[in-house]
């Protein structure tokens, strides 16, 4: 009996260690973070939300309204916040397990943290600390009080050089550098190694944004126009949150930021405006290395056997709640940068604006510059590394600059392949002086524009960047976008133009006769036809078009399926560069069988209205679009199981402004959700969405007497 009891003690003894084991490391509260209650009171700051509910920050400081700023963009979007400051940590896969691995890896491979830790002190302005410093505190405040909200336990307090750790891993992305490196993890090499120079052939990815400048020679009036119009993600850390941020010591901008930086990205302040679209200089290469055949790691370079700086990375993936394992992996490091070693090859990289950490400083001097030259001295010292930028100011001026850290690289080579890594002949240390990229300031033709286009056709007549200038190893686009070319032709035909019209032109809808879909009807028309009474009507619907993107029209829903299944090898119907491709009329005879069959599979009828198809859903809003793939109203979808396409990306955070003759600016907005896309209970979630399908913008107030005039609440953070 006494071995029996002596069991079950030892059985119970067991079952309670196992429940505290789970109480502790899987079910554990969220930390105590009371010590950070105070933070607070040491700033100065008011939160007026307008009837739309965006946040108009009021503080009498730059680091209040910084601080400010945080705490409102943590209300309506705490989440993304978190998860773009794990992303920055290294520590992503705490919260999301094994399949976020990857993204911590990286962060790792490409030292994130050697770099803010080797650069932060001397790389940024002390001015530009207290910014991050204030803004951190604002997301430190919001998580002590909604302690409930956090996603990881050990994620609060979090750092200045957190924030900074994102921003340094986030900006190659926009370049394309996570593109760079998943394809080295093919199943085998995807590029030849350079030897001789070669024809050059950059690969197009798929983004879209647009920006139109128009100065006073061309408006009706002599004002001075800007459209702001990303195309960015719905939803993600780059999606755009609208916001005004005031201060007394002269900070007083609005326009859209992302989560986790600390100013504005792009808008406009009192004096001037300014736009971001992505462009793709080649600033990303590869480098085969010859691996040393007697020892594995060492690799040659200029007739030496170098050794691979060699560490490991700690990767802390959850298993289940608070349970993690801690994986190591190795990481290697060489003369030209970071090191991926696969199967096919061992392969570093290089790539434009490593080391530079003072992305957030040069946003806000942008930010705080009252006129053109005070932000062109932001833009050239900056630490961006790519973007067009459109820019026009209350002085009437107009300006566009391919923005680009471009490496000075050796003309004996073909950049767009594989180089050889063991030579210094392909070790680039310099870029091109900012004044040497294509710009072009105040054209005579009175506008600029860039639609993901080439800088080398900005606008008309004299003005634009003579291509000879720049040397293909750049990598700069010779391509024209549908949007870019309509652009031009709009702005070109129309040397009075109206604020209105200017409305009317950034939401066309319409494919140039130079587009391929316009191409597609052409050759449709020149087709003879099976005796098949659905093609026959179908050839019908796409040979009466008028080439327009209207919701309430078929032709769009049809030519749209017909350019998903000449694109098929993605999910989503997408492409953004509808101008160019070489069509085989086997292929489009397929798609149009297919497209046909899919119509008709799904929603019982060819004639099927666009807006039927194309969706705007978000809670319970779902909306009828118009607009389009490559159209200047660009609205991209991903296929659902219903058949129809839902908005994930295109048109988003829109912003028009004008600069009029006396100096003063107006500007109007929309997003396509609303300010807090997050809080599904917020009236906010989606309470701008039947504005943005009915293509309609609200005004933005400014000036303090027109934010006080349509007040929702004020507020205290902290005592809302």
């Amino acid at each position: 009996m006494s071995k029996l009891t002596t069991f079950f003690s030892i059985i119970s003894i067991l079952f309670l260690l196992i429940i505290g084991f789970i109480s502790y490391f899987i079910w554990s509260p969220p930390p105590n973070l009371d010590h950070l209650r105070g933070i607070g009171d040491n700033y100065n700051v008011k939160i007026i939300r307008d009837t739309w509910g965006v946040p108009h920050i009021f503080g009498e400081r730059d680091t209040d309204a910084a601080f400010g700023l945080a705490y409102a963009h943590a209300e309506d979007d705490f989440l993304t916040i978190q998860q773009t400051l794990l992303v920055g940590r290294g520590k992503l896969a705490t919260a999301y397990g094994k399949d976020a691995a990857p993204t911590d890896y990286i962060v790792q491979l490409l030292r994130v943290h050697d770099v803010v830790e080797e650069n932060f002190s001397d790389g940024l302005s002390e001015e530009t600390k207290e910014i991050i410093a204030a803004y951190v505190d604002g997301l430190n405040y919001y998580a002590a009080l909604h302690r409930n909200e956090i996603l990881t336990n050990d994620l609060f307090p979090v750092t200045s050089r957190d924030l900074v750790a994102y921003s340094v891993f986030q900006l190659p992305l926009f370049y394309g550098l996570d593109e760079t490196i998943g394809e080295l993890y093919a199943d085998t090499r995807q590029e030849d190694v350079s030897l001789t120079t070669k024809s050059f052939n950059f690969f197009n990815r798929d983004y879209g944004s647009n920006t139109f400048s128009i100065g006073p020679s061309r408006t009706n009036d002599g004002s001075t126009y800007i459209a702001i119009n990303s195309h960015q993600p719905w939803q993600g850390a780059t999606t755009w949150y609208e916001a005004h941020v005031h201060s007394e010591e002269g900070w007083d901008m609005t326009g859209a930021t992302f989560p986790t930086t600390p100013a504005i990205i792009h808008g406009h302040n009192r004096n001037l405006a300014w736009a971001f679209t992505v462009n793709h200089p080649d600033l990303t290469d590869i480098y085969v290395l010859e691996i040393n055949p007697e020892n594995n790691d060492q690799y040659l370079f200029d007739g030496e056997w170098h050794n691979f700086e060699i560490r490991e990375a700690p990767l802390e993936v959850k298993i289940l709640g608070n349970l993690r394992i801690t994986v190591k992996e190795k990481v290697y490091w060489s003369v030209y940068g970071p090191v991926v070693r696969v199967e096919h090859g061992d392969y570093a990289l290089r790539y434009a604006g490593y080391g530079r950490v003072d992305i957030v400083e040069q946003l806000y001097r942008m930010n705080k510059a009252t006129n053109f030259a005070e932000w062109i001295d932001a833009m050239q010292n900056g630490a961006i590394p790519n973007f067009n930028v459109g820019y026009a100011d209350n002085k009437g001026n107009i300006f566009y600059v391919y923005n680009a850290m471009m490496p000075i690289r050796s003309e004996q080579y073909d950049w767009s392949l594989y180089l050889p890594g063991n030579t210094s002949e392909t070790l680039w240390t310099e870029y091109l002086p900012f004044e040497n990229l294509p710009m072009v300031l105040n054209p005579p033709s009175g506008f600029t524009q860039n639609a993901n286009s080439s800088p080398y056709q900005t606008t008309i007549g004299e003005g634009n960047p003579d291509p000879g200038n720049f040397s293909p190893s750049m990598g700069i686009e010779t391509y024209m976008t549908n949007r870019a070319i309509r652009a031009l032709d709009l702005f070109s035909n129309d040397d009075s133009i109206t604020f209105d019209e200017f409305y009317k032109y950034k939401y066309d809808w319409t494919y140039s006769d130079k587009s391929d879909p316009a191409n597609i009807q052409a050759m449709l028309r020149e087709w003879v036809p099976p005796d098949d009474e659905d093609i026959k009507r179908a050839l019908d619907i796409i040979l009466n078009w008028d080439l327009q993107m209207r919701a309430e029209d078929a032709a769009p829903t049809l030519m749209t399926f017909i350019l998903y299944y000449l694109y098929e090898d993605s999910e989503s119907v997408n492409p953004s560069r509808l101008v160019g491709a070489e069509i085989d009329y086997g292929d489009l005879v397929g798609a149009l069988e297919k497209a046909i069959d899919y119509l008709v599979a799904n929603f019982g009828d060819l004639e099927i209205p666009w807006g039927e198809v194309n969706r705007l859903i978000h809670g319970d809003q779902d909306l009828p679009l118009g607009g389009g793939m490559d159209v200047l109203h660009a609205i991209y979808g991903e296929l659902q199981d219903d058949g129809r396409l839902k908005g994930f990306q295109g048109d988003s955070f829109i912003q028009l402004v004008r600069f009029t003759p006396d100096g003063k600016v107006e500007s109007f907005s929309i997003h396509q959700y609303g300010s807090a896309t997050q809080v599904i209970q917020s009236p906010h979630y989606a309470d701008q969405a039947p504005l943005f399908a009915k293509r309609v913008l609200k005004p933005i107030w400014f000036d303090i007497d027109d934010v006080l005039a349509n007040v929702e609440r004020e507020y205290v953070p902290g005592r809302e």
